[in-house]
């Protein structure tokens, strides 16, 4: 597995459009669920004249790797944009996150765990919170740095896992 040294740094507020929805892991991985909800929100956006500022994204709102996830699919805006009950507006909120870049769609789950254990290792605690569905997060997202259209391998697809430290770390 290929995976970039962990670091921190301070990320702002970040506006997006996106369509937030339950799956469970197997759904995550599955071949066309969360290409199918990018290729929705970037029709929606096309279609309301709105043009991302950069590649799309997964917003883990709960995990429960076992039952389901509570997740966002979605592509960072320059501003808020009008919902329509399917594709809402969100944001990521501002402070410093711990980030890597892991290279291979297999190597998500591992990529994950490396940046929590590189946090425990160094004292770094997460913004996060108990939720009666699972594990919840203010500010935990993966973003899709290879576009599908221009590498053809998922071996070689570049991700960004992202999650957001508690104010006190």
């Amino acid at each position: 597995m290929k995976l970039t040294a962990p670091r921190l740094e301070p990320r702002p507020e970040q506006p997006y459009a996106g369509i937030r929805v339950d799956l469970t892991m197997d759904d995550l991985q599955a071949d066309m669920v969360v290409p199918g909800l990018i290729a929705e929100i970037e029709d929606w956006l096309t279609r309301h004249g709105v043009t991302p500022v950069g590649p799309p994204f997964i917003r883990y709102h709960v995990i429960d790797m076992a039952a389901s996830l509570d997740v966002e699919v979605a592509f960072p805006t320059d501003g808020v944009v009008a919902g329509d009950g399917r594709v809402e507006p969100g944001a990521l909120p501002a402070g410093r996150y711990a980030a890597l870049v892991y290279t291979g769609i297999e190597h998500g789950v591992a990529a994950n765990s490396a940046l929590i254990d590189w946090a425990a290792e160094h004292g770094i605690a997460f913004d996060d919170y108990g939720s009666e569905r699972g594990h919840g997060f203010r500010g935990r997202y993966e973003t899709f740095l290879t576009d599908p259209a221009d590498e053809s391998d998922p071996s070689r697809w570049r991700t960004e896992v992202a999650i957001l430290v508690a104010p006190s770390a």
